[in-house]
């Protein structure tokens, strides 16, 4: 089996850390919207319903798949096991302090496996998969997203279990992203990822211009920051539509 030349380790690409800027804007948009339901200003259920649902889901999935692209780019000439494994303390521990927090904020709806929990799991199972011909994990994505359509049972349904996604019922949290389904768009990311990577395409952007625009760079910044980013953000916004209430009272 033959891989394409990777872009130099310490080589960033560009459209990547913009396509991570534009998957925060678009969730910063959501909590946002969350944040005005959850002080009142828009009618309860805004967020879970309709249009707003499927805008949560797409931004979910929208993470996923990068997150399977990035491991691709990352790992797909070999494994590098020290990075991997730091990066994954680093959203692990991140995910655990969502728990915690969410925990005693609101606990009968706290977080014990959302985005970053997911994440943090496919940084790991996702290194069995960046090695092998883009077809495998393409399956593999196709067979994870349909599972829970078919293969469900009482038994996932345990508290120590419920993070697997097979399970009978819907656990109540605020943000629940379970291996299946969400496995998928990670591995459809390493397809893509390893497709890109046999065509050139990665070694093509990483020979762009050395030095972007002032406007691009700044763009990336918080694709190239996100996970800061992402734990920051809503502590932020939730302050200032407290704010705003408290001026406007």
């Amino acid at each position: 089996m033959t891989h394409a030349p990777a872009p130099p380790r310490a080589t960033r690409v560009l459209a990547l850390d913009l396509a991570r800027t534009a998957a925060l804007a678009c969730m910063a948009v959501f909590h946002f919207t969350f944040d005005l339901e959850l002080f009142g200003y828009i009618s309860t259920g805004t967020t879970t319903s309709g249009g707003w649902a499927i805008f949560a889901r797409a931004i979910a999935g929208s993470f996923l798949f990068l997150a399977g692209i990035s491991l691709a780019l990352a790992h797909g000439g070999g494994i590098r096991w020290r990075s991997a494994l730091r990066r994954l303390a680093m959203i692990a521990g991140a995910a655990a302090v969502i728990t915690i927090a969410t925990r005693i904020a609101i606990p009968d709806q706290f977080i014990f496996f959302g985005i970053l929990h997911s994440i943090a799991f496919a940084s790991l199972a996702g290194l069995a998969f960046v090695r092998l011909p883009p077809a495998l994990p393409l399956l593999a994505a196709v067979a994870v997203w349909l599972a829970p359509r078919w293969l469900f049972l009482p038994a996932f349904d345990a508290p120590w279990l419920q993070w697997v996604g097979l399970g009978t019922l819907i656990p109540r949290s605020v943000d629940f992203v379970p291996v299946f389904p969400w496995f998928a768009p990670v591995l459809l990311g390493i397809a893509v990822g390893n497709t890109l990577a046999h065509q050139g395409v990665w070694a093509r952007l990483a020979m762009g211009p050395a030095s972007p625009s002032r406007v691009l760079a700044l763009l990336a910044w918080p694709g190239q920051h996100s996970l800061a980013v992402y734990l920051a953000h809503q502590p932020v916004l939730i302050a200032l539509v407290w704010a705003a209430t408290q001026i406007l009272r």
